[in-house]
């Protein structure tokens, strides 16, 4: 009766193990369903630009066809695990006594499961080893299921996909994955040591190094002729076991991969194509590392750098940071925010020649001046800490001088201006008139990004549209953000080098081959320096800084971001140089001269009705003297006094434009001249300017605080 029913159990089990072999995919199923562990972000060209992992619960690579697996891994395999895997039909019958000899009497041996065998329990988990081996009818379903995949598949596709769906070594999965951790590369470059360690880890993943070298020196033994040394193999192993040389993101664009796998990458794709240039990225990362070296003592170690088609909008290159050069590598200096200093300027002038407001002629006084604000007086100074006095808006803009943009803003309005940044793509946190007129500098926060997609723009004849990660389908949505006249007119005076002159000279970095529009920037206190703009077929952003917000010294816009915009200008147009661009439709060009010589006679560039052939201060035709007044102190200044200097190195220097002066405290004489030292004392002071008569020209009220009124000042 007993054996009726161990007869009638085996026939069971036989016909379920029958019944499941039955259900085992093909090899062309197996191989489709396989997942890399990695997302792979390619160039528009299909370079692989950056492996990102997007699976954390296994360390698996792509699929090896076999012919790319090394030939010493292919025979150590077999050797040390199934030596007569390419006769049998898919159990070893001849191996099968012998194991159950060895089990018998607990012997350790290779035991009879074959590699088709194993394979079938990774295609089927009902064929698994569970904590305490395989039982019975696993057994027997096991090798029903070998002898299957042998019938339906060839002998080679059943090696294959072994060595691609074994586990190996902790997390990792497949030879792929075990060749680029372990030994740093490629599956069909193993050499015969190597192979034989990655033999042994087959029959033991998790054993120590000891136990691994030991049983890799066996297989080395039968796979070679010439021996094998095994000291030197067990060094090798233990540097392979330590070894952990993959890491979860590696490439030339972590930054812009993690961007586009968590917005644009469909689930579970094992690429993705992005519209970068691997060739372009490259020389972009090259570049930037090799600047921040030479700017090395200058406390600036980050950067990065954007690189956008003008009509498409594709991103070309995406480098967000330097690197191994940074101490915060995994910041995105592309979409982190900063203040971008002068290179706002660009949309505050476009605004007010479409308003009408300016031309490209107009004058402008750049002088000393202090405006008012709920915070105290602000006070504009140019880069140069020089002033230029009258000057049209084409110097203004292209020698980036600040007080001329601040009177600007004035008449556009911040908050006006703000509403004109966000048709740009520059939405500002807060409305205009929280940034006030420091806002014409740069004092909101926006990204590389989004600054270059609103330069972009003015490339685009004043035409916005998002950037695009990824080839599109099809031409950008884009909608009007600002008068293409006025972006016409501005980009041609960014491109005017002559008109840069006055503050960047006739031989500065920023002069390219071809034509090329470009405006620097530096913000407060040097924490950030740029250098944004476009040729006829790209835009190009550069930011130079520190992560963390450090000041840097004594860099510049000429010397920090451009080097490395003009460097990219140059790479980008090696085959054909930039062409200008073709004015729009209505826009007039014009000779126009100035009063007095304040500027040479020249063409300029007009919306339609705002020409006129002069431009010349107001009063007497050709008369450029500017009425007399105070330049410093400025009207409200408060003067602290220090009781650790001695007064008589605390003069303050009054200064005055204009002729004749004569200078007055609290209505008695102090002085004659254009510049007077005086030695202040505490007190509410009048200041006056008075012309030889005693007639008052100008007059300013400062304050003077002593050491006492200092210390008692609330805090």
């Amino acid at each position: 009766m007993t054996r009726r029913r161990c007869q009638a159990a085996a026939a069971a089990c036989l016909f379920a193990a029958a019944v499941a072999a039955h259900a085992l995919p093909s090899y062309d199923e197996v191989r489709a369903a396989h997942r890399p562990s990695e997302t792979l972000v390619l160039a528009r060209d299909g370079q692989l630009l950056q492996r990102v992992r997007t699976d954390a619960g296994v360390r698996r690579g792509e699929w090896v066809a076999l012919d790319q697996v090394s030939p010493a891994l292919r025979t150590a395999l077999v050797l040390g695990e199934d030596r007569r895997f390419w006769q049998h039909g898919g159990v070893d019958w001849r191996a099968v006594p012998a194991a159950a000899w060895a089990n018998l009497w607990n012997t350790r041996t290779r035991g009879a499961s074959t590699l088709t065998m194993q394979l079938a329990g990774l295609l089927d988990a009902d064929w698994r080893a569970g904590p305490g081996g395989r039982s019975l009818p696993q057994k027997l379903g096991q090798a029903v299921a070998a002898q299957r995949l042998e019938r339906h598949w060839r002998k080679d596709q059943i090696l294959e996909a072994y060595l691609n769906l074994v586990p190996l070594r902790g997390e990792i999965v497949g030879i792929d994955a075990l060749a680029r951790s372990l030994f740093g590369k490629a599956p069909h470059a193993l050499d015969a040591r190597e192979a034989a360690i990655a033999a042994a880890l087959v029959r033991g993943p998790n054993a120590a190094p000891a136990v691994v070298a030991q049983r890799a020196c066996a297989v080395l033994r039968l796979a070679t002729d010439a021996g094998a040394d095994c000291p030197a193999l067990a060094l090798v192993t233990q540097a392979a076991l330590q070894r952990r040389a993959w890491p979860a993101s590696e490439g030339i664009a972590p930054h812009l991969a993690r961007r586009l796998l968590r917005e644009q990458a469909p689930a579970g794709a094992a690429s993705v194509r992005s519209s970068l240039d691997a060739g372009l990225q490259r020389f972009a990362l090259q570049q930037l590392g090799r600047q921040l070296r030479e700017l090395r003592g200058r406390q600036v170690e980050d950067g990065a750098v954007v690189v956008l088609d003008n009509a498409s909008g594709e991103v070309r290159a995406w480098v967000g940071s330097s690197g191994a050069l940074s101490r915060a590598a995994e910041v995105d200096g592309v979409l982190a925010p900063r203040q971008p200093g002068s290179t706002l300027k660009p949309f505050l002038y476009a605004q007010a020649i479409a308003e009408r407001r300016l031309t490209a002629a107009s004058l402008l006084e750049d002088a000393p001046t202090a405006i008012p604000t709920p915070a105290g007086l602000y006070i504009p100074q140019n880069y140069d800490r020089r002033f230029k006095g009258w000057v049209s808006v084409r110097t203004a803009l292209a020698a980036s001088l600040n007080v001329p943009a601040v009177r600007t803003l004035v008449m556009v309005s911040p908050d006006a201006f703000a509403a004109q940044l966000g048709a740009l793509g520059l939405a500002l946190p807060q409305p205009g008139a929280y940034y006030g007129t420091s806002l014409a500098l740069g004092s909101a926060e926006v990204t590389l990004l989004a600054l270059a997609n609103a330069y972009r723009a003015l490339a685009d004849g004043g035409r916005w549209s998002p950037v695009r990660l990824t080839p599109p389908p099809g031409p950008p949505q884009r909608r009007p953000a600002l008068d293409a006249g006025a972006a016409f007119i501005v980009g041609d005076i960014l491109a005017d080098p002559l008109a840069r002159a006055p503050t960047f000279g006739t031989d500065s970095v920023l002069a390219t081959r071809g034509w090329a529009a470009v405006k620097t920037g530096t913000s407060k206190d040097m924490r950030d320096n740029w250098a944004v703009g476009w040729s006829d077929r790209y835009t190009v952003g550069v930011w130079v800084g520190n992560a963390g917000g450090g000041p840097m010294h004594a860099v510049s816009g000429t010397s920090g971001a451009a080097p490395v915009w003009a460097a990219l200008m140059q790479y980008l147009h090696r085959g054909a140089a930039s062409r200008a661009p073709a004015a729009p439709a209505g826009l007039e060009q014009a000779a126009v001269r100035f009063g007095d010589g304040l500027e040479a006679a020249r063409r300029e560039w007009f919306l339609p009705g705002t020409a006129q052939p002069e431009f010349a201060l107001s009063g007497a035709p050709g008369d450029r003297r500017a009425a007399p007044r105070i330049l410093a102190p400025v009207d409200g200044s408060i003067v602290a006094l220090d009781p650790d200097i001695p007064p008589g190195r605390q003069r303050l220097q009054l200064r005055a434009q204009g002729a004749q002066l004569h200078w007055r405290l609290d209505d008695r004489p102090l002085g004659r001249g254009a510049e007077l030292a005086w030695l202040p004392w505490p007190g509410r002071h009048r200041v006056q300017l008075t012309d030889a008569r005693g007639q008052v020209l100008d007059e300013v009220r400062i304050e003077v605080r002593g050491a006492e009124a200092v210390a008692a000042r609330p805090r």
